[in-house]
């Protein structure tokens, strides 16, 4: 019992060391993303388990001889680290406020208002799983092409309160262009703007390796369509709607937020406006073209994965291709207010990419560009009720609380 005693702490102590101090090689950035992720954002609850592991290998003499000796040292250091990441999740609320008031010429106050939530209460953190209230209701695969394909599906999360003229929210899932669906991810987020009056869009969409782009970002303009046409009668403003994503879905909601009414990717429906209000791209793939000196060094695994399964062609052979899927080359002056967030042990998107992306596209901008970087984040920090998704919540809110300020003032003059 002693020898499974130390195997388990020295495991868990690896585990937290690498949430801590993650590696960004292939091919193991994955298999980092895989174990930091779950360490950073379940760190209390972990914490709590471990407390009950160490209390029944206790009991039965797992703390004995050298081996239990020797695992008292790691699991009182793993229980260390852990403790530190619960601190580091509930100071991503200052982080958040900080990185907000210091937007250039745009800064934004989280409120106590954004700090008391209206669906994220502190036993739903504890739960970690994002489940509606019993205040929302979810109108489930609408079709917004009506072609029978199964990925031409949205969702509407809204509250159960009639709205008229609400601010609109389209999310769009991550999943490296290949997987994920809409019932997924964004939850936190979207069920605090729903619970707040919003109506919330969670949408699919065609995906790789049978999808070849730009079938991916032409589904989510067609989507945008959709919503413009439609969301009027769910209560929603089509005059009103942002975007926004997670990793790939960060890439094609901040594609959509920079290509509006780009011809290309609105084929059949190329006069129909596809204009946005604003964009919060969470941990985004910005950069397409692997270009050091412009996002960092991707892996080689996001190379061939665009290559092989979502282009289908090279960078080499057909950069312009790679250059137009970009972001950061459809930096434009008219882009809607931007908010974007980002871990700095990201494994799988560097940190290198907004910190290019954001000062770029601030100089063309003429509307507000938020940016906020959370120490020791992962990828997909948001996708749990977490006190750091409670945290990036609050600040997603508002901002776009402020957003939607000025566009009502801008209405009524």
């Amino acid at each position: 019992m002693a020898l499974a005693n130390l195997i388990f702490s020295l495991l868990l102590t690896l585990f937290v060391v690498i949430a801590f101090v993650p590696i960004r090689r292939d091919p193991i950035t994955g298999w980092c993303f895989s174990v930091g992720w779950p360490v950073s954002e379940f760190a209390g609850q972990i914490l709590v388990l471990d407390g009950i592991i160490v209390l029944a290998l206790g009991a039965f003499g797992g703390w004995r001889g050298q081996f239990g000796e020797t695992a008292i040292v790691f699991n009182g250091l793993a229980f260390l680290g852990l403790a530190v990441l619960v601190a580091l999740g509930f100071a991503a609320r200052g982080v958040v406020a900080r990185a907000l008031a210091a937007t250039p010429g745009y800064p934004v106050t989280v409120t106590a208002d954004h700090r008391r939530p209206r669906w994220g209460r502190w036993w739903r953190v504890a739960r970690a799983v994002p489940l509606p209230s019993r205040d929302l209701a979810i109108k489930k695969n609408i079709a917004y092409l009506d072609d029978g394909v199964k990925a031409h599906r949205l969702d509407i999360i809204q509250s159960k309160i009639t709205t008229t003229n609400a601010p609109v929210m389209l999310y769009v899932h991550g999943g490296a262009w290949v997987f994920g669906d809409k019932r997924e991810q964004g939850k936190p987020m979207m069920f605090e703007l729903a619970a707040r009056g919003w109506v919330c869009v969670t949408v699919n969409y065609r995906l790789s390796p049978k999808a070849t782009w730009p079938d991916h970002i032409v589904d989510v303009k067609a989507a945008i369509a959709w919503v413009k046409e439609h969301i009027g009668e769910y209560g929603g403003d089509p005059n009103f709607v942002v975007i926004s994503g997670g990793s790939a879905g960060g890439h094609l909601a901040a594609l959509a937020a920079l290509s509006a009414n780009d011809p290309a990717f609105q084929p059949g429906f190329e006069s129909v406006d596809t204009s946005l209000a604003g964009c919060v791209s969470l941990y985004g793939v910005l950069e397409m073209t692997s270009q050091k000196e412009i996002g960092g060094r991707y892996g080689k695994g996001l190379k061939v994965l665009l290559e092989k399964q979502v282009m289908k062609t090279t960078i080499d052979d057909h950069l312009d291709l790679f250059k137009a899927a970009s972001p950061y080359h459809r930096l434009r002056a008219d882009a809607p207010p931007f908010l974007l967030l980002h871990g700095t042990n990201d494994t799988l998107v560097p940190v290198a990419v907004p910190r290019a992306f954001a000062p770029a596209l601030r100089e063309v901008s003429q509307a507000p560009v938020g940016y906020i970087e959370l120490p020791f984040a992962q990828h997909a920090f948001d996708t749990t009720a977490s006190p750091r998704s409670s945290a990036t919540t609050q600040g997603i809110v508002a901002f776009l609380d402020a957003v939607y300020g000025d566009y009502l003032q801008k209405g009524e003059k």
